[in-house]
């Protein structure tokens, strides 16, 4: 079932940059028929997603940055909230992510997982332009058309299979006719493949063009933005058929887009300030070389010389997390009080300016807290981090930046017990949240609780997709000489819970592999990743995979070392 959604991933991204617009106002969306229930249901299809998900999150070029996450989730569901029909009979909650990638894309998973590449969310050039492509593939997700998909293909699958038999009879003509019988219905199968992802391109497109117009943006963004994307994609896009393209974007489909599109009354939208600081965490996120870099502040420099503000302070707040990742803590402050000075000095006397303030200043307020954060040895500094980020959490309990940063604050500020307190109570509230579990077993490896240190790093690598890491967590935790007979019976009631999904997911044929996995040592994981089993038993008696390294477990998995090797979807 995952290899046939990755297939179809592949079939239908980026649907947003080529499809046609239907008018604004349509009917409610179509039910759907027993066919592509019976096929995947919704259950499934959110499992199947869910499953996806943990091998994106476990890609090097998934951004797992709190603002830029925060943002499209706030972003998005704002969209998802103008048409609650969109959510589907099952009630689908979106989550919406990014992936570092340089071409123009957008995919939506099965079950309410959508993605933006960066590439993409740094062309947009307005909010209205963005939500035409979030709003396109809300559409997709709407209208379940990777389930759909999945009962075209069946009725597809008939066509090749019938093609091999007449070819069979014409291999007795000898030559080419067989190869030409064969290729002829594949084709037709194609082309029949083809015209469903057109047909779901326009429906999809009909109801992202809604959302767009219900939820008060600008529908002319769809357009500028189809112009942009057929400027970016002029060298082939024209010089291939418009039938033998499943996705085409010709000068034809964007006269249809505007044509449709004359009648609707405009709508002025002003930009939000979190898009414009956004785009520039996501411009220096977007490549982290030392060219990279530089091609970046060479950006903000020229954003910084124009008369708008926001991009003045978007340029000045590029620049402060651009020094934050170079290590400048100084300057990484001194060019975020300069954002923060530009934004909110007033207009000049007698001065029109649409300028909207900001709903909130929560990009502001977590950056300076993360510059802070950044200056581990600065015993002053860390105590004001933990007073602005107990300030900030109280401000803006709902965001799970600011929340993961308090607990950072605590650590770092030595307070173990009040850190883990606090954590345990937020993997309570948020079970899938990997970095409270991550942070939790930072807390738990201050106060040199080895058991209930990998257990929590285990429940991280079972989110993250890393069932095997999980296991090999679990027989640490088993081994640790503080784990209690509580401690004992958690672990095992747990490690039988992974194994049985462990051999669901393998099937029949991998249940031998799992077996012997399961009875490897438990130090099979600091082997894999270089070290040997002798100096982890002595230099680290309690068989911690935290010995002469960084104390922050994530750091490790973020290395992808103790990570089964899996499948990444880009």
């Amino acid at each position: 079932m995952r290899m046939i959604a990755a297939a179809l991933l592949v079939a239908m991204p980026m649907a947003m940059a080529q499809t046609a617009l239907a008018p604004a106002r349509i009917p409610n969306l179509p039910a759907l028929g027993d066919t592509e229930r019976q096929d995947l249901s919704p259950l499934m299809e959110r499992k199947l997603g869910e499953e996806i998900m943990r091998d994106i999150r476990r890609d090097r070029d998934f951004l797992d940055d709190g603002p830029i996450l925060e943002y499209l989730n706030s972003f998005g569901n704002a969209l998802v909230a103008a048409r609650p029909d969109a959510r589907g009979e099952a009630n689908f909650d979106y989550y919406f992510f990014a992936v570092r990638d340089p071409n123009l894309n957008a995919f939506a998973l099965p079950g309410g997982f959508i993605a933006v590449h960066s590439a993409l969310l740094l062309a947009a050039q307005s909010e209205s332009e963005l939500a035409s492509v979030l709003g396109h593939e809300i559409g997709h997700v709407a209208q379940r058309h990777i389930a759909r998909s999945i009962g075209q293909q069946k009725q597809d699958a008939l066509i090749p299979l019938a093609a091999m038999i007449l070819a069979a009879l014409a291999s007795r003509a000898g030559g080419d006719a067989a190869m030409g019988v064969f290729m002829g219905g594949q084709g037709l199968a194609i082309q029949r493949q083809l015209n469903f992802g057109r047909d779901a391109e326009r429906e999809a497109d009909r109801i992202g063009f809604q959302i767009m117009g219900e939820a008060g943006f600008d529908t002319s963004g769809m357009v500028a933005f189809f112009q942009r994307m057929q400027a970016a994609t002029r060298n082939y896009s024209d010089l291939v058929p418009a039938y033998l393209q499943s996705h085409p974007l010709t000068t034809e489909r964007i006269a249809d887009i505007q044509a449709r599109i004359r009648d609707q009354p405009y709508k002025q939208r002003v930009d939000s300030l979190d898009f414009y600081l956004v785009r520039s965490r996501a411009r220096v996120l977007q490549d982290q070389t030392s060219q990279g870099y530089a091609e970046a502040k060479t950006f903000f420099e020229n954003q910084m010389l124009q008369e708008n503000r926001h991009q003045l302070t978007a340029g000045q707040y590029g620049m402060a997390f651009l020094s934050l990742k170079k290590g400048d803590t100084a300057n990484a402050q001194v060019w975020l009080d300069k954002a923060r000075a530009t934004f909110s000095k007033a207009p000049p006397a007698g001065t029109f300016s649409v300028a909207a303030k900001p709903s909130s200043d929560a990009i502001f307020v977590s950056t300076a807290i993360e510059i802070k954060l950044a200056q581990p040895d600065n015993k002053a500094v860390i105590a004001q981090a933990l007073v602005d980020a107990e300030a900030a959490h109280q401000r803006y309990p709902l965001s799970r930046g600011i929340a993961h940063q308090y607990g950072e604050a605590l650590i770092a500020a030595g307070k173990y017990e009040e850190a883990a307190a606090y954590l345990r109570e937020q993997v309570q509230s948020y079970r899938e949240d990997p970095d409270a579990y991550d942070l939790l077993a930072q807390a738990y490896s201050k106060q040199g609780k080895v058991a209930l240190q990998h257990i929590a790093l285990a429940e991280s690598y079972v989110l993250q997709g890393g069932v095997l890491s999980a296991l090999d967590q679990l027989g640490y935790a088993r081994k640790a000489p503080d784990a209690s007979f509580y401690d004992q019976a958690v672990i095992d009631a747990r490690e039988r819970e992974l194994q049985a999904r462990r051999r669901e997911e393998m099937g029949d044929k991998g249940k031998k592999d799992l077996r012997e996995a399961e009875n490897r040592p438990a130090f099979k994981a600091e082997l894999r990743s270089g070290s040997s089993e002798d100096n982890n038993r002595t230099n680290n008696p309690s068989g911690s995979p935290f010995s002469n390294q960084s104390t922050n477990p994530f750091d490790r998995l973020r290395q992808g070392s103790d990570l089964t090797p899996g499948r990444t979807v880009r």
